[in-house]
């Protein structure tokens, strides 16, 4: 009997503290990453988009209490854009193109994000049912995620070693990493300036891409909703380029258009959230939305369609034509 309790009594003791390493993490992250006047980060970023894996090196930079300057360029190609938000408001950069748009928006607290820390540590702390395992010296904490636009993405797992987070990685219901985030470096000890999250100065940061003028093919989506159909095709001419409109009929009706990119200095005003569309950071509304990839401009128009079934749509537009 006494070797029984003796027994019990281990068990609980192991499972306490246990609980209190796992607390301990969580704790020191949150005071870590919630109490820093700033940070800078260094990664690879990579999301897997139906056959595709895009990869992308990403620089993050934060600045108390609210500036923020995230870098993402394309490994691929070189193309570059930011996301900045300072006191004026969000903003999309393309500084290759002299595009930019400004957001109403309240990002990038409205969903998860597997670049920020601060992000990353609200999901750990909301996910009252998290758990926490121990694997190759990693502290691997699993939680819910939040991407309202994208309800494929179900939950991620946080790579933890020696309090530093070193991945994420981004699941579905089955499973699949979706989104793997890398970070090669953190640092707590960087002091930025004001304008390096202004607006006019990350817009000097590189001019170095020629836009097309003409589109030689249209592009199409992979995916189709059930009964429906590309019922027009129309080529126009504009004053500096052209512009191609598809037309699809059916339960699901949806327009899409494709023109090249006017590289005069724009700012466009929009009503929308900042969304990884295809292979860069775009834009999406309730039935809008619009990104610009190698210099031309796509916008997918839908008065009927819900969001996550348009991104079904964007997400599987293939830079190859592939025929109607």
């Amino acid at each position: 009997m006494k070797k029984i309790c003796l027994t019990i009594l281990v068990c609980l003791s192991l499972l306490f503290a246990g609980c209190g390493n796992n607390e301990d993490i969580t704790k020191t992250l949150t005071k870590k990453i919630n109490q820093a006047d700033g940070y800078h980060v260094e990664g690879l970023l990579e999301i897997v988009n139906n056959e595709n894996t895009y990869k992308y090196d990403i620089d993050v930079a934060y600045k108390k209490k609210d500036n923020f300057r995230v870098s993402l360029k394309n490994k691929a190609n070189d193309h570059e854009q930011i996301i900045l938000k300072n006191d004026s408001g969000v903003y999309v950069l393309t500084p290759s193109l002299n595009k930019s748009f400004k957001f109403q928006s309240e990002w990038p607290y409205n969903n998860s994000q597997s670049y920020l820390l601060q992000n990353i540590v609200e999901d750990i702390n909301n996910d009252n049912k998290k758990t926490i395992t121990k694997k190759d010296k990693y502290d691997i904490i699993s939680t819910t995620v939040n991407y309202p636009n994208n309800k494929e993405l179900t939950h991620q797992k946080i790579y933890v070693k020696d309090g530093v987070i070193k991945k994420v990685e981004v699941l579905n219901d089955k499973d699949i990493v979706k989104i793997k985030m890398i970070f090669n470096s953190i640092s707590f000890k960087d002091k930025y300036k004001d304008n390096y999250f202004d607006l006019a100065n990350n817009m000097e940061t590189d001019k170095t891409t020629i836009a097309p003028t003409t589109i030689e093919d249209a592009v199409y989506p992979m995916y189709m909703p059930k009964n429906t159909y590309l019922s027009n095709e129309e080529k126009v001419s504009l004053e500096n380029g052209e512009r191609i409109i598809l037309t699809f009929a059916g339960d699901e009706p949806f327009t899409l258009i494709e023109q090249t990119t006017d590289t005069n200095p724009t700012m466009e005003q929009v009503d929308g959230e900042v969304e990884l569309l295809n292979d860069v950071f775009g834009y999406i509304s309730d039935d809008i939305a619009s990104w610009v990839s190698n210099g031309v401009e796509y916008y997918a128009v839908s008065g009927s369609m819900e969001q996550d079934e348009l991104l079904k749509v964007i997400n599987s537009i293939s830079v190859i034509p592939v025929g109607k």
